[in-house]
């Protein structure tokens, strides 16, 4: 090695030489420890990379897909919400005319019933009265217990005591009720306006009408009818 203040060109020339391979070195060693470093460590601020067109237009259509299915949901719940109260208001419709129907044919059949009951007992009055209308001129003597009903309803007897009856039924009773008439003191008298099969009592506090045309308008005015006896 050259002196230090060696300033001879060769000297100085071999000095210089000798500095740069020093500094190209020394350059080389820290490039060779930038790149180690680097291949060991990440970038800090990596490389963006855009979506091409082909990935931009399948999250178009991505997106235009979920935006659907979500719209095709709501409008189905939606709709099964409206077809719902839709139902509900024509079922509660349907029960209402149900109720309506049931109450109307309720009162059809009750009314039904009434008139025919009321038909059937119309029925039955009139059959009665023609049976009792042939039973009295068939088995005139009936009238007995009519008569007798007629003179114990009265439990105290006054004086005067008249009982009246078809002539044609005076004989009957007679007959029949002879010592019960004279032992009450009852004077029996022949009236062709009462009608055969009954009588008339007349006392000083009474009057009882038992003849059969009497005893049938009671009977069908307390079964609220009106059939006439005589009809």
């Amino acid at each position: 090695m050259t002196s230090f203040g060696d300033e001879r060109p060769s000297s100085l020339a071999a000095r210089i030489q000798a500095e740069e391979r020093a500094a190209a070195a020394a350059a080389a060693s820290a490039a060779s420890a930038a790149a180690a470093a680097a291949a060991v460590l990440p970038s800090p601020h990596p490389a963006m990379q855009l979506p091409t067109a082909a990935e931009l237009e399948a999250l178009r259509e991505g997106a235009r897909a979920e935006g659907y299915e979500e719209g095709l949901q709501e409008g189905r719940a939606a709709g099964r919400a409206e077809a719902y109260e839709a139902g509900r208001a024509e079922l509660a419709l349907e029960q209402e005319n149900l109720r309506a129907i049931a109450a109307t044919f309720s009162q059809a059949v009750t009314a039904a019933d009434e008139t025919i009951a009321s038909d059937v007992l119309d029925l039955a009055l009139h059959l009665a009265r023609s049976m009792v209308r042939t039973a009295l001129t068939v088995r005139p003597e009936l009238i007995i217990p009519i008569v007798r009903e007629a003179i114990d309803y009265l439990p105290v007897l006054q004086a005067p005591a008249i009982l009246a009856l078809h002539p044609e039924d005076i004989e009957i009773v007679r007959t029949a009720l002879s010592d019960e008439l004279d032992k009450g003191g009852w004077r029996v008298v022949a009236d062709p306006q009462v009608g055969r099969g009954g009588c008339k009592v007349d006392t000083a506090s009474n009057q009882i009408d038992a003849q059969a045309a009497a005893r049938w308008a009671r009977l069908t005015h307390a079964l609220g009818k009106n059939v006439e006896w005589l009809a």
